[in-house]
């Protein structure tokens, strides 16, 4: 290894010990000197002493690295236990803080320091968020700590084993992406349910919108459609996020097509921007009807009993699997040729694919753009009539008509922009 490489190496070490450290003094800066076990010194220390273990086991082997660790680790422990039996106060948090930053240390010198010290910043904002995590932990209920467990089982348990491909005959169903929209929409509702909890009904509701309608709109509008349904009462504040969500979709798609394409986007605007301004008019009227319903608290309505709604997201995700069987049973009748009946068949899911397609495609820019306006439409209305199979015909009005509104006036701009 250079010399000026080691140097540089034994720098990261040492610091990320007095990272740690710094984090270590402050939490006990209050403690009279001597009678805490360690500080800024030692943690700057310890890393040090990992990071010169690391430069030495280059050349006299791996066994002086665990022996110091082996050392260090018991000496530290012995002082911990002594200022333990001193305080009285019970926490392993230092001794592990320790031999963490010695074992990070020692990464910086023989591993990929950029690591070393991106670990040492998470374990200092762990380390500095102890209030902060206590306080949260002692509010959470256990409702809300099954959620996060069937979440997780959900995510990296059960969709691992699905397999990624079509498993019927017309080449539609794809359980792995099927399963990923449940999760998507029970995603979708839990962060729905943190946002209310912690910023209220309206607030919590919008921002969920918005972020729902970056990774799928489709999903949040039926996650918000099963809620409206469940709570009539709020269904104008979930409407407004639906509509939110939908904004944000054309929004989406003019990013994308930006990116791809820019030369595209100048015969997507004026539509795309008809879709976000009735979008987010309607979302706007929503609003004030909440208000004026509920002057005294616009999103007290809202309470979300369940975080998760598991069993809705998959009864949802059934829907979405006869719709994706019926739409390639469509598909292979009408055959492939029509640029516009494929656009419009896959608009009632997803606009994502045919937006990438056409911005890819070199087709003609009429043609590109017609497809893409075609599919936001079609997922604009498919997205009422899923609204109103999930949340009944009253949440299907309500997000039906002003949706046809803005359908309408989005065509009127096409036919006149030409």
């Amino acid at each position: 290894m250079p010399e000026l490489d080691v140097f540089s190496r034994l720098a990261a070490a040492l610091a990320i010990g007095l990272l740690v450290g710094i984090e270590r003094g402050w939490k006990t800066r209050e403690v009279e000197d001597h009678k805490r076990a360690a500080g800024v010194r030692t943690f700057g220390l310890a890393g040090l002493m990992g990071g010169t273990s690391g430069v030495l086991s280059a050349e006299l082997g791996p066994m002086v690295v665990a022996v110091t660790f082996l050392a260090f680790a018991a000496t530290l422990g012995a002082f911990v236990w002594m200022e333990s039996r001193a305080s009285g106060d019970l926490s392993a948090t230092g001794l592990v803080a320790g031999l963490l930053t010695f074992l990070l240390g020692t990464m910086a010198t023989v591993g990929d320091v950029t690591v070393a010290i991106a670990v040492a910043v998470c374990m200092t904002v762990l380390l500095a968020l102890r209030e902060k995590l206590h306080s949260w932990l002692f509010r959470l209920t256990w409702d809300e700590v099954r959620a996060g467990l069937i979440l997780m089982v959900m995510t990296f348990l059960l969709l691992p084993l699905l397999p990624n491909r079509p498993i019927d005959p017309w080449g539609a169903v794809n359980l792995y992406e099927v399963w990923l929209l449940a999760i998507l929409m029970a995603l979708i509702s839990f962060i729905g349910y943190v946002a209310v909890r912690m910023l209220g009904g309206t607030w919590g509701i919008v921002l969920t919108a918005a972020a729902g309608g970056l990774a799928s709109s489709t999903a949040t509008t039926l996650a918000f459609a099963r809620l409206a349904g469940d709570q009539p009462r709020a269904t104008d504040l979930l409407v407004g996020g639906i509509f939110i969500s939908g904004a944000v979709m054309a929004l989406r798609v003019a990013g994308l097509v930006l990116i791809l394409n820019p030369a595209l986007l100048a015969s997507l605007f004026p539509e795309l921007g008809m879709v976000v301004l009735g979008m987010l008019c309607a979302a706007g009227l929503s609003m004030l009807r909440l208000r004026s319903a509920s002057p005294v608290g616009a999103g007290a309505s809202l309470v979300i009993a369940n975080p998760l709604a598991v069993a809705s997201s998959i009864k949802i995700a059934l829907f979405i699997v006869v719709v994706m069987a019926s739409v390639e049973i469509v598909q292979l009748l009408w055959g492939q040729s029509g640029v516009l009946g494929v656009a419009a068949l896959s608009g009632i899911l997803d606009v994502d694919a045919i937006t990438l397609s056409m911005a890819q495609s070199g087709r003609a820019a009429q043609l590109a753009a017609d497809a893409i306006v075609l599919a936001v439409v079609v997922n604009t209305i498919a997205k009422s009539v899923m609204s109103a199979w999930v949340g009944g015909a009253g949440v299907g009005l309500r997000v039906g008509l002003p949706s046809l509104a803005v359908v309408v006036a989005t065509g009127a701009v096409r036919f006149w922009v030409g």
